[in-house]
This record gives structure tokens, C-alpha cells and sequence, in this order.
């Protein structure tokens, strides 16, 4: 295989890789969440912690999402770009998540997303996640 089919190939593993991982958000699946992030993952989140080491902190995350989350199923992907090296690669997207406020106020929120993966043994993993809000 030439170089550009390994990239494409490589291209088309992450974005089914990123495309499972927000499915498996949308059906609160927390292994399918954790299926393909790295025991060492660290992750920059929007609600507090800042920075979560490592994949019990990282796991307790979702705890607080998903109590915001609830069961609106809102998840989405609008657009997400891929680049990939042959051992490590870096996806950024634009995404939509809802939620119900602590005031019972239901919202849909706009966030990006970048994921840096390594490719380890054959296998491309998340080593950091990192969700932002634009500021207002």
C-alpha cells in the first residue's frame, strides 16, 4: 500500500473511532466511551475539573455530564477533520450537546473538540481530549 492509502486508511479508522465515541455518548455506553482512550489519557473539559489525568478521573467525568446530559440524546457531529501521521494524529470538530441547567433550564451547547491519538500497536488511541465554549 502507497503512502496516501495508508493515510486514508488511517483517516477513515479515526473517524469511525470518533464517530462510535459520540454514539456511544448518545446511548450513555460508558465502556464504548472508554473503548479507545489510553489509561493515561488526560482531557481539558468546559465544567470543572480544568485538566482530568488518567482514566478513573477521566471516567468520573461522564458522571457529570450525563446527570446534565439526561436523556436529551443530543450528541452531534457537524464537522470534523482529521490529519494523521503514520504514529500520531490530531482530529478537531464542531459538536452539539444538550442538557438540562441546574434551574431546570433545558440548553443545547455549541463545543469544539480536539482528540490527539497515537497509533500503538496497529491501534490508533485517544491520549488527550479537550472540549471548549467559545468565550462570550
Amino acid at each position: 500500500m502507497n503512502a496516501a492509502n495508508n493515510r486514508s486508511t488511517d483517516e477513515a479508522q479515526i473517524r469511525n473511532l470518533v464517530e462510535d465515541w459520540a454514539r456511544a455518548v448518545r446511548s450513555k455506553n460508558i465502556d464504548g466511551i472508554l473503548a479507545n482512550h489510553s489509561p493515561e489519557i488526560l482531557m481539558f473539559d468546559v465544567p470543572p475539573p480544568a485538566q482530568s489525568k488518567g482514566m478513573e478521573a477521566y471516567k468520573k467525568t461522564w458522571d457529570v455530564f450525563f446527570a446534565w446530559f439526561q436523556d436529551s440524546g443530543v450528541f452531534d457531529i457537524s464537522e470534523l477533520n482529521i490529519t494523521a501521521g503514520d504514529d500520531v494524529a490530531f482530529a478537531t470538530a464542531l459538536m452539539r450537546c444538550a442538557g438540562t441547567e441546574a434551574n431546570g433550564d433545558k440548553i443545547e451547547l455549541d463545543f469544539r473538540l480536539t482528540i490527539c491519538l497515537r497509533k500503538i500497536d496497529e491501534r490508533w488511541t485517544v491520549m488527550h481530549e479537550h472540549h471548549s465554549v467559545p468565550a462570550s
